[in-house]
């Protein structure tokens, strides 16, 4: 029976007006709805769109014309957005994502996937996202799916009964594909720093950027690693390759990498396709702490936009502009230390881009706290570690000011008041 192509959906016939629209993250977005919505949107009754982590050309600011734009996040292809104020961000832990949508906090009416028919009978695989995919299916009204024999065959939470699926084309638009960044000499000085702190059979959490793919590369000469992560990038596979990761001494999760989303190219999409050590799991899995205390030695390892000298932490908004999220940072952060033998790190370089501001401040003034001062354990820039776990106040200044900048040192250790704080310029994430 012939379908038909995604790009031939008519959207009048199912959006209602004050309709939320949503889609998974990065690569799970179904290129070829997604465009067809947009193309079609003055045909349309004003609708809102949900969105998470974006890397694709989609949405551009223009299209708050016709749909009200709300997120999660402002990294990747959202900056555009936030830089011209069309995205409404909301901040939450990545954790409780489904559950806001599951209570009708963040409502979703029309859910967009990508699907590939899975081996179990009256199955499909949602292939490369499946952390809140779920929940947005449950909540959604109609659930709109791209038929995509270019997903890899995956299995756990990322398997949907077909009877899920309220209308299904036949996919026409590109692939979504997120290769890892090529990762500074900053990146790799502090890489070197993160995994002298990691040792041999620990279980890891990465996200994504040049940063953490440094650190993947740090980790070549470790043994017997295991992964636990919200995603994963082409460095992971990597890794897994070369025996590095072998997941042998998790604890839970025994001899699998947990995921889940896989943020790459065609090579991790091909590595994890039919694969039964890459176990697809929900953000009830990955992103939480109850979870993470049972994975022995969890070594979470996050980025921060800056971070003020009693160790509170920014990771989303710099210069009044939103660059990052919440995400799941509060989450690892606490899982990690939950963990036996874990150990949370934040990774940082020492100053924005162009080298002018320090990325360590006396204060984040109007700036966000992400994360906790009480819950920081372990930052590491370029210039070393400073472990703030237990420490005093006195103590983690002391700290953070010997892995600062050293032209930023002595303004940062003047008496309060005597100096302001440096606005951010700029974040490499």
């Amino acid at each position: 029976m012939s379908r038909p192509a995604s790009s031939a959906l008519d959207f009048r016939t199912i959006i209602r007006k004050g309709d939320v629209v949503a889609w998974p993250q990065g690569p799970g977005e179904p290129l070829g709805l997604t465009g067809r919505l947009v193309a079609q949107r003055h045909e349309l009754p004003r609708a809102g769109i949900f969105i998470g982590l974006s890397a694709s050309e989609t949405l551009s600011p223009a299209h708050a014309d016709s749909f009200t734009l709300r997120g999660l996040n402002g990294a990747g292809t959202n900056r555009r957005l936030t830089a011209a104020n069309v995205l409404d961000i909301i901040p939450a832990h990545v954790s409780s994502i489904a559950a806001l949508i599951a209570a009708d906090k963040v409502p979703i009416d029309i859910a967009l996937l990508r699907v590939r028919p899975h081996p179990t009978p009256g199955y499909f695989t949602v292939g490369v996202m499946c952390d809140y995919t779920q929940a947005m299916v449950k909540a959604a009204r109609v659930v709109v799916a791209e038929l995509d024999m270019r997903l890899p065959v995956t299995s756990q939470d990322a398997l949907l009964p077909q009877s899920a699926i309220d209308i299904l084309v036949d996919a026409d638009g590109a692939e979504i594909s997120m290769p890892d960044p090529l990762p500074s000499a900053s990146d790799r000085s502090i890489a070197n720093h993160v995994a002298g702190l990691i040792p041999d059979r620990a279980t890891v959490q990465l996200g994504i950027g040049g940063l953490p793919a440094a650190v993947a590369a740090a980790l070549v000469g470790h043994k017997d690693l295991g992964i636990h992560s919200g995603v994963i990038s082409d460095a992971v596979a990597d890794l897994i390759e070369k025996g590095v990761v072998t997941n042998a001494c998790k604890g839970l999760d025994a001899g699998c990498t947990v995921t889940g989303g896989l943020f790459g190219t065609r090579r991790l999409f091909d590595f994890a396709d039919g694969n039964p050590a890459i176990h697809m799991r929900a953000l009830s899995h990955t992103h939480n702490v109850a979870v993470m205390a049972q994975v022995n030695r969890l070594h979470s390892v996050n980025s921060a936009i800056e971070i003020d000298l009693s160790g509170q932490v920014n990771a989303e908004s710099a210069a009044g502009r939103y660059l990052g999220a919440v995400g799941g940072q509060a989450d690892f952060v606490r899982g990690a230390q939950a963990s036996e033998g874990g150990r949370s790190i934040i990774a940082m370089s020492a100053v924005t881009p162009d080298g002018k501001q320090s990325r360590i401040v006396t204060s984040l003034g109007r700036g966000p706290v992400t994360t906790a001062r009480a819950d920081v354990d372990t930052v590491v820039t370029e210039f070393g570690v400073a472990e703030l776990r237990g420490a005093s106040l006195t103590e983690r200044k002391r700290k953070l000011i010997a892995i600062a900048h050293p032209d930023h040192r002595e303004s940062l250790d003047r008496p309060a008041g005597e100096t302001k704080s440096p606005a951010v310029a700029g974040v490499s994430r």
